[in-house]
């Protein structure tokens, strides 16, 4: 997946107890408690004895798995904790969110992982920071234990495990075992290498689907029934119904899932959220501008939407759902876009790093989409994806505009920024919190809900929700295919 090029870690915020997420719940600056929103609303006080209670809760470690033997074959249910009381939300722009200033992992049992994938969201590269396994090697210190790497390329999971038992997690990986497929691990699976939690992080093209092939999480809620998923995003390649047919699936199940759009869980992103809800304010636009440099994706399939889904749905999924995090629903049926094409004088680019001509050209990507809709409120959304730029940096920024309200954010990936006028004052304030690190909270969070009870901690992007992010890419590309006009 190409992403916006990071010098380092970006960040979420994520205070010590949390309830279960509303999407629409303000994170309050102060720590006290959020103002509850139409439909949600739910008794917010809790006594400092119930709240010391919940504080020394959260500070236990412990897995929980529940094994059951069903008919002839084996299965067993991992089961998520679930408090009798809920802890307060809050937003604390003071919470250390980034690795390096966690308190050390605390001993205890272990915490075994299934991993799906072993490719760069998983285990790193150099082109930006996402690297789950750093983050639960972090989290979860010395109890890690990854019972399976499942890969079909056997040299490729190899070669990343090597790396990992050459350094100081050695004891996570040293009895990995790689499997080239879910159905070779689970003709294997025993009670003590039974998986706590399954990280995917797998191409998007195997999963999110119904179709043989394209149905992973069909195959992880039959095989490992209620254990919790992460699950990357995009949530699939192939068609919106099916995801949300998934989506339904999961769902029944009973599973806990969390998906990979990390933006949300950034400090300023959630300073942002906490402005509009504590002044009740009512979003009246959003405008995301997303544009890439691209002389370094040196990738042939990223160039190609017959093996990629595109940059709409690959690339700025991630602004399509912050606009939908902050604007709510979208109404599909609006959804207006133009596209600048390879074969239009504009659209030709000096520096790709592949030959273009190896691609028929009714799959190669457009340079640019231009996309409006309305959002349910009545609110106006548009996003600008640009195939521009050369060097190695970004440009990204999104603009939320509400009554005597601008709240414009910068360069989310690398070191964002949020300007902020208000009423009253023509002048802009700017806020930056250092040592933020939202890849970090979303693998934190998703382990709290599993140890400590789900609710423990937000998970801020469910299957469903996830859904229909997915639903609003593919409107953009389909909208923005219907106005081409070839030669």
């Amino acid at each position: 997946m190409t992403k916006a090029r990071a010098t380092g870690p970006s960040g979420v915020c994520y205070p010590v107890v949390h309830p279960p997420l509303d999407r629409d719940t303000t994170y309050l600056s102060d720590g006290t408690q959020p103002q509850p929103t139409i439909g949600h609303r739910r008794s917010m006080m809790l006594t400092k004895t119930a709240m010391r209670t919940m504080l020394a809760s959260v500070t236990r470690r412990g897995c929980v798995a529940t094994c059951a033997m069903r008919a002839s074959s084996f299965h067993v249910s991992a089961r998520v904790m679930r408090p009798a009381t809920q802890p307060t939300l809050a937003f604390d722009p003071h919470a250390k969110t980034a690795m390096d200033k966690q308190e050390p992992p605390a001993p205890g049992a272990d915490f075994r992982v299934v991993i799906v994938g072993a490719g760069n969201i998983n285990f790193g590269s150099d082109e930006g920071p996402w690297n789950h396994t750093f983050r639960l090697e972090h989290k979860l210190g010395p109890r890690l234990k990854v019972v399976a790497l499942i890969d079909p390329s056997a040299e490729r999971a190899k070669r990343v495990l090597r790396m990992k038992c050459q350094s100081f997690v050695l004891s996570a990986y040293k009895d990995t075992i790689v499997y080239p497929s879910f159905k070779d691990y689970m003709n294997s699976v025993t009670p003590e290498t039974y998986p706590h939690a399954v990280w995917v992080g797998s191409p998007p093209a195997y999963r999110g689907g119904t179709e043989p092939g394209r149905n992973l999480e069909m195959l992880l809620t039959d095989g490992l029934p209620r254990v919790p998923l992460f699950i990357e995003k995009p949530v699939s390649t192939g068609p919106v119904d099916q995801a949300f047919q998934v989506s339904e699936m999961l769902k029944q199940n009973g599973s806990l899932v969390s998906v990979g759009y990390m933006l949300r869980y950034l400090k300023v992103v959630q300073k942002m959220k906490q402005i509009l809800t504590e002044n009740n304010l009512k979003v009246m636009a959003i405008n995301a501008r997303y544009i890439m440099a691209y002389e370094h994706t040196a990738k042939l399939d990223w160039w190609d939407k017959s093996k990629n889904p595109g940059p709409i749905v690959e690339q700025a999924t991630h602004f399509c759902d912050l606009a939908r995090y902050f604007g709510g629903e979208v109404d599909l049926s609006t959804v207006m876009a133009h596209s600048l094409e390879y074969f239009e004088p504009a659209g030709q680019l000096s520096k790709i790093p592949v030959d273009e001509s190896l691609i028929e050209p009714e799959n190669r990507i457009p340079r640019i989409t231009c996309a409006t809709w309305k959002f349910h409120s009545g609110a106006v959304g548009s996003l600008t994806h640009a195939v521009a730029l050369q060097g190695t940096n970004y440009s990204t920024e999104i603009d939320v505009f509400a009554d005597g309200y601008s709240l414009r954010l910068i360069d989310p990936y690398n070191a964002p920024m949020l300007y902020i006028r208000r009423p009253g004052d023509d002048h802009e304030e700017v806020l930056r919190y250092n040592d933020d690190d939202p890849f970090f909270s979303e693998v934190s969070n998703l382990i709290d809900c599993i140890e400590h009870g789900e609710g423990t901690s937000p998970i801020l992007s469910s299957y469903e929700d996830a859904a229909k992010t997915y639903a609003l890419t593919w409107a953009i590309r389909e909208a923005s295919e219907r106005t081409v006009r070839r030669p």
